[in-house]
């Protein structure tokens, strides 16, 4: 399990564990909890970095990477593209179950219940969908086998990015989004991801290794303003959702992007050109192949304690 110190990779370890399955973690952080990777023996391991001793396994997980769409372009391409190349190499011989991202559809016009054939492509906004693309033909070339998993916007307890994120741009009662709140889009619970990894993990393979690229979804797509209305609720927050036509939130999202560069800030604005764009528009993902192929069977959208993010 590499990116095990994370939350996606933390959770997949806890339930691999409690089915009774022996697991190997690995992260970046020195150390972690024992109990946020259910008690696997855990080792840090930098994956740009030198090779720790590796024990011998039947697949790996892969959920380490950059997850932020705001950084030195740099650094996220080292930690999607060039990280997935070594844990591929590391790791010759085993099932490589990728965990890659929605984002590696076009953003330049609506994603509608898009089915896997439709990424990668040849355009992105920034350095995240670029490199998550690059980090899935890395993964496809894996020896033995390759499974790609691309949920859309992970929410959940233990969330670091995604709802924090979200509920951090509420002020004054009011919660800024882009469109009119009517967009479908698709959301993936941690649960569901957690799944859908393990499924991938242990299917069995006819003749030649696994190979296949499946989108991973909460059961059906939700409504925008449904959602962010029931992620308040569950906070207990008093804010209602605003909306902005896309026209105007992108230069009001260049103009900040271009003062956090000047001031050097770590952290993104509030709404980032990128932010802008996915959310204005239809973000849905069509999860056939995942139900037919890797028996994946996912629970609707739900926010029910993730207060606890």
């Amino acid at each position: 399990m590499t990116g095990a110190s994370g939350f996606v990779g933390g959770a997949v370890c806890r339930e691999a564990r409690a089915r009774g399955w022996q697991v190997h973690a690995f992260g970046r952080r020195p150390q972690v909890d024992p109990g946020h990777v259910g008690g696997a023996p855990y080792r840090s391991w930098d994956l740009l970095g030198r090779w720790p001793e590796r024990p011998e396994v039947d697949a790996v997980v892969h959920c380490a990477g950059s997850v932020t769409d705001w950084g030195r372009p740099a650094e996220i391409w080292a930690a999607n593209a060039a990280g997935t190349r070594n844990a591929v190499r590391a790791f010759a011989g085993a099932r490589f179950v990728h965990v890659s991202t929605a984002s590696v559809y076009d953003p330049f016009r609506p994603t509608v219940m898009a089915t896997e054939d439709e990424a990668p492509v040849v355009r992105y906004v920034n350095a995240y969908g670029a490199s998550k693309a690059a980090a899935e033909r890395a993964a496809a070339r894996a020896v033995g086998g390759a499974v790609i998993l691309r949920p859309h916007a992970v929410y959940g307890r233990g969330d670091t990015t995604l709802l924090p994120r979200v509920l951090g741009a509420v002020r004054g009662g009011r919660l800024p989004a882009v469109g009119d709140g009517r967009q479908r889009i698709s959301l993936t619970s941690v649960g569901n991801l957690v799944r859908a990894c393990l499924l991938a993990a242990s299917a069995p393979a006819t003749g030649a290794p696994l190979r296949g690229v499946f989108n991973v979804t909460d059961a059906e797509p939700v409504v925008l303003d449904d959602a962010l209305r029931a992620i308040l609720k569950e906070r207990d927050i008093a804010a209602t959702p605003y909306y902005l036509p896309l026209r105007l939130a992108e230069p009001a999202a260049a103009v900040a992007e271009t003062a956090f560069r000047l001031l050097g800030r770590a952290s993104p604005p509030r709404l980032t050109r990128y932010a802008a764009g996915h959310l204005a528009v239809e973000r849905t993902l069509d999860i056939t192949a995942a139900r037919e192929v890797l028996g994946y069977r996912p629970e609707a959208t739900s926010f029910a304690g993730a207060a606890g993010w």
